[in-house]
């Protein structure tokens, strides 16, 4: 059964989180916000409509999420004292405690998440390193890592290219986590290189190898964000989508290939961004598609940009390089360990299945105000 400091800890973390999310303040902008969504006019610019909406649930997500866990901290603190009456059990107790515990530790998470990309939803794509098959199959096993924890999270998940290897895994893949909150703010914790450590199933001599595969993650903007897209820089290819052969080979060139001339603003230095785009058999929507995606990139890098900016002006702050190795998984010593936050699990199977929240939790509560 929980003891007196644990109730007393509980309490005071609910305190705190009426100080760091500002409830008070809240409530008044809630009121005002709502206010305004009365006004005989309202719907008459409909865009603009669906924008104040959107904010007056967010603080009012804000402030539900708040209640929820002083309603369970007042119960908790209920159970406690009728225990001491034999009107509740130990197992009970524990039960509240643990719930709300959990909820505390989720609206803290949330209170970490406070970029203007954070809440919006993503892009991963994820790249097998140098190293042939065994690299392959690694970016292969961060694919189905990634997927399961999108489904264990309320995430949509889905392929939007894929790049099948030579014997075994993948080359590359680009996934849309959609239909959920702060896809982007969680995940963006998986920028990096990703190194694997095991004896290869390969390899008929059971070596131990070492193998790579890099993660990049993009907000998916929506288009209620505007991107500058010169279209003289655009150009584009269509192919045929589907398998080796068979029933599964599109007949139609529904696939489209984006290539995007882009410049940087700063150094003046030419890129060319590729994008393939195989969702769907409608070639249509593989275009929008594949645009949305070039504009969630072109977003991307700005954002960087004045991210790498703010750096320079806050040197103290720990910077990390989006493209340096974050994190070790050593099967045989069954270990997973984060570089950036020294946090590390035993739980190998666990990480592997998609339960990283630790890992994204270490990664927020050092890094705060990086994305």
């Amino acid at each position: 059964m929980i003891t007196a400091d644990q109730l007393k800890d509980v309490l005071e973390r609910v305190k705190a989180l009426h100080h760091y999310l500002n409830i008070d303040q809240r409530k008044i902008e809630f009121e005002e916000e709502q206010l305004r969504t009365q006004a005989p006019d309202f719907w008459e610019d409909a865009e603009r409509a669906q924008e104040q909406m959107k904010k007056v649930k967010n603080i009012e997500k804000w402030l539900k999420g708040y209640e929820n866990v002083r309603t369970q901290a007042d119960e908790l603190q209920l159970a406690f004292e009728f225990h001491k009456d034999s009107l509740v059990t130990e197992e009970e107790v524990d039960d509240n405690y643990s719930e709300v515990v959990s909820s505390i530790e989720k609206l803290e998470l949330m209170n970490m998440l406070r970029q203007k990309e954070d809440p919006m939803e993503c892009v991963m794509k994820i790249n097998s390193g140098a190293g042939g098959t065994e690299s392959q199959d690694w970016a292969s096993m961060l694919m189905r890592m990634y997927m399961r924890y999108g489904e264990a999270h309320g995430y949509k998940v889905t392929i939007s290219d894929i790049q099948d290897g030579d014997e075994a895994g993948i080359k590359s893949v680009t996934m849309k986590f959609e239909g959920g909150e702060y896809a982007y703010g969680f995940l963006k914790s998986e920028n990096g290189v990703h190194r694997l450590v095991r004896v290869s199933p390969f390899n008929a001599q059971g070596k131990r190898m070492t193998s790579f595969a890099s993660v990049f993650v993009s907000p998916l903007i929506d288009d209620t964000i505007e991107v500058y897209v010169d279209p003289a820089r655009v150009s584009w290819d269509t192919f045929r989508s589907g398998g080796a052969g068979g029933q599964n080979v599109n007949k139609v060139e529904s696939g489209v290939r984006l290539r995007y001339q882009y410049e940087d603003p700063d150094t003046g230095e030419q890129e060319e961004i590729l994008i393939e785009n195989t969702e769907t058999r409608d070639q249509p929507k593989n275009r929008a598609k594949a645009m949305q995606l070039l504009k969630s990139q072109l977003y991307d890098r700005a954002m960087k940009k004045k991210m790498e900016a703010q750096a320079k002006v806050e040197a103290s702050k720990k910077k990390i390089e989006w493209g340096s190795q974050i994190r070790s998984y050593v099967f045989d010593d069954r270990r997973v360990k984060d570089h950036r936050t020294n946090y590390q699990t035993s739980d190998v199977d666990g990480v592997m299945d998609g339960k990283i929240d630790n890992f994204i939790k270490a990664y927020l509560m050092e890094f705060p105000t990086e994305g």
